[in-house]
């Protein structure tokens, strides 16, 4: 499903007037457990991007908040810690780099929320998405550990994105928990148990599907779901979508476009209730 959001996220940015420019000879950012295996050199993962950005006079725009806290980390650890500062520099300096601290790294959804606005993604609205009812899940990454995005513990930035779009949010009382992330290869037990929340507060929110910002997320809450109920016993089928492939709906893209038709658990039938779905 990256795949999916990779298609569905450059089919809305074109839409809206965002250029996407891929970051030439760009490396893994260190989103992983090397952050606790060998802190200095996951920073220099990030910075090597940050000084890749910085030379082509370009802010970083990610579709994963764990990309978007590794980077920021790096980011602020570096204006805030000289001599991590002169270790990046020197080992930037050998790969002919370097990085004075000028980008700014963004998520795709606060950048079209704040940048791009309500009138502008109105404005491409083909078909909204009436009364469809969501549960916006956040993740525990887009707004911590800085919070420069929203309110750490009770963000909204995307439910009021999927009002603007027809969408109908419910009230998701763990928007902004874990979904167990790599925990998934290490302890899965916890991981499901971690899951199995998410599943039954949305459930029992009454929503019709679980939208997405985070591509790890995403494959948990769906590609899980069947060793979930086997499990506990229980029986969900719950569709996960990203947001960028609702927007694109709305914005009258295809299912093809938007990677809708190759998820694990089908959305099609509900969909088709909320609006027409072209092909």
């Amino acid at each position: 499903m990256n795949k999916a959001y990779d298609k569905s996220a450059r089919v809305v940015s074109r839409a809206l007037g965002i250029d996407l420019a891929e970051l030439d000879d760009w490396n893994c950012c260190g989103a992983s457990a090397y952050m606790s295996i060998h802190e200095v050199r996951a920073h220099l993962l990030s910075a090597r991007n940050l000084a890749l950005a910085e030379k082509e006079k370009k802010d970083l725009v990610v579709v994963c908040p764990a990309c978007l806290t590794t980077l920021t980390k790096t980011n602020h650890y570096l204006a805030e810690d000289p001599k991590l500062k002169r270790t990046v520099a020197t080992a930037l300096k050998a790969a002919d780099l370097q990085y004075t601290g000028s980008i700014k790294v963004r998520h795709l959804l606060e950048v079209i929320v704040n940048d791009i606005g309500e009138n502008k993604v109105k404005a491409r609205i083909k078909r909204k998405i009436s009364g469809l009812k969501v549960a916006p899940y956040y993740g525990c990454q887009l707004t911590r550990p800085f919070g420069e995005i929203d309110d750490k513990e009770f963000p909204t930035i995307l439910d009021t994105l999927l009002k603007w779009i027809g969408a109908q949010p419910v009230d998701f009382p763990l928007r902004a928990k874990c979904c167990g992330g790599l925990l998934m290869m290490t302890n899965e037990e916890v991981a499901l148990s971690l899951n199995k929340s998410l599943l039954d507060c949305a459930t029992q929110s009454g929503a019709e599907c679980i939208v997405t910002i985070c591509p790890l997320c995403h494959m948990n809450i769906e590609t899980y779901q069947d060793d979930v109920n086997k499990m506990f016993g229980t029986n969900f089928k719950l569709p996960a979508l990203y947001f960028t492939q609702l927007m694109g709906l709305s914005f009258g893209f295809s299912r093809k476009e938007l990677g809708i038709d190759d998820e694990m658990i089908p959305s099609q039938p509900l969909l088709e209730k909320h609006l027409e779905v072209s092909r």
